[in-house]
């Protein structure tokens, strides 16, 4: 059976799982949930066969972290799966409420997207999360995770596909591809698959743009950066930065570039500095930052790299206009954010900004879906259509128009025998 037959099920399967009331859905979620328990051993014996592969084949230190995925992991996303149950039906939700006239109500309901194909990095809590997502959403998924996770993905795949059985969600609603072939035959499936969110580089979500007609919801680089305005609170400022940088270092939220207002540079770059060795963490700076510390120097590709790693370009700025120009210069719209006292700058940063999460004295290592209260997340998007940042259920449903009439024409209203009314309605859509 080849992905286009694959495609098609899970493009059948879809369309009941649409109609599926939520306690039904939190049934089978919850069944994943204690299926993950029962099933660890499996899963984590299957994790470390992916691992020593992956060591023996020098896969980078920052994706072997990624590829973990033991009793703690299984517990946190287990966590994830009982928030998510938590949360209200994305589904069914009316938007707009309008009676266009007399026994003739306009509604703009929440409906599933469809199928949507998901191809996603080494992590292999990410396929519980997007599977979990999916299924709340009620959307069929295609999965296609890395090969490095590959023995990993396959036993967390059957103990969905089974879980999800068990609770009576229709059959083939999830599938797990595993060959680059598969994905590139995917692209060509627009007659079952409506939408792809891939997880990955700039250049392999542009590949992806370029090689389908299928709509694409992209999930680049994480170019993340903190700016340091000269109003500011040292420590505030120091525990910011080394938590946005250190406290996971492997993923799409980590700070990759520090900008430091040169006003603030003599004091808070030796304390950054000293701060930041302690976490091991390699800084390279721009001229004026190696003037007041001792770094490697910074080039022009620096600012356009996310490390996923140990290490951190510096930049010292004039202002906070040079920061928002280097920013929406080099970033990649992901989470960008400004350690200030000032309520005024605060507020020219959020708004000037073009990312889609934009902070205030806080870490950039909260963008995320858990985090928010989403339940869990399936990418953080950087694109500015349907969905942006954190993409939890909301990103995961669109809407439909539902008119109910009692036999109106539209000849009625051309020829001034009716007239509209447009009166807003406070009543949730039902039959």
């Amino acid at each position: 059976m080849g992905i286009s037959d694959f495609a098609r099920l899970v493009k059948d399967a879809s369309i009941e799982l649409a109609a599926m009331g939520a306690d039904q859905k939190n049934r089978a979620l919850d069944e994943v949930a204690k299926s993950l328990v029962e099933r660890r051993e499996e899963i984590i014996r299957a994790n470390r066969e992916d691992l020593a592969r992956s060591e023996g084949e020098k896969l980078a230190a920052p994706l072997l972290k990624r590829l973990r995925f033991d009793e703690d992991k299984i517990a946190e996303t287990v966590e994830g799966i009982q928030s998510l149950i938590g949360l209200e039906d994305p589904v069914g939700r009316t938007l707009l409420a309008t009676e266009l006239d007399d026994s003739l109500e306009l509604f703009r309901v929440t409906c599933p997207i469809g199928v949507i194909g998901v191809i996603f990095e080494s992590r292999p809590d990410a396929l519980v999360q997007i599977s979990a997502l999916c299924l709340k959403s009620g959307n069929g998924v295609l999965l296609k995770g890395g090969s490095e996770a590959m023995e990993t993905n396959r036993v967390l795949a059957d103990v969905i596909i089974k879980a999800t059985e068990k609770a009576g969600v229709p059959a083939n609603w999830l599938k797990l591809m595993e060959t680059r072939a598969e994905v590139s035959e995917m692209l060509k499936l627009d007659e079952y698959i409506d939408l792809i969110i891939p997880r990955g580089s700039n250049e392999f979500v542009r590949y992806i743009m370029d090689n389908s007609r299928i709509p694409v919801m992209g999930h680049a680089d994480g170019i993340c950066h903190c700016y340091v305005d000269e109003e500011y609170d040292l420590e505030m400022a120091v525990k910011i930065v080394v938590d946005s940088k250190t406290q996971y270092v492997a993923v799409c939220n980590a700070l990759e570039t520090l900008l430091v207002h040169e006003g603030a540079a003599v004091r808070f770059l030796p304390a950054i500095k000293k701060a930041l060795d302690k976490k091991g963490v390699e800084i390279v700076g721009c001229p004026r930052t190696r003037e007041i510390i001792n770094v490697a120097p910074a080039t022009e590709t620096d600012w356009k790299t996310e490390y996923l790693d140990y290490k951190l370009s510096i930049k010292v700025v004039n202002d906070l206009n040079e920061a928002i120009s280097h920013i929406n210069r080099y970033g990649s719209g992901h989470t960008d954010s400004i350690v200030t006292s000032s309520r005024g700058k605060a507020a020219r940063f959020i708004s000037l900004v073009d990312s889609g999460n934009v902070f205030w004295n806080c870490s950039t290592r909260f963008s995320d879906g858990f985090r928010y209260g989403l339940g869990a997340e399936v990418g953080i998007s950087t694109s500015k259509i349907h969905a942006r940042g954190p993409v939890g259920l909301d990103g995961l449903v669109i809407y439909k128009y539902i008119l109910i009439g009692n036999g109106q024409t539209v000849a009625e209203y051309a020829n001034k025998e009716r007239t509209f009314k447009h009166r807003k309605m406070d009543k949730p859509y039902s039959l």
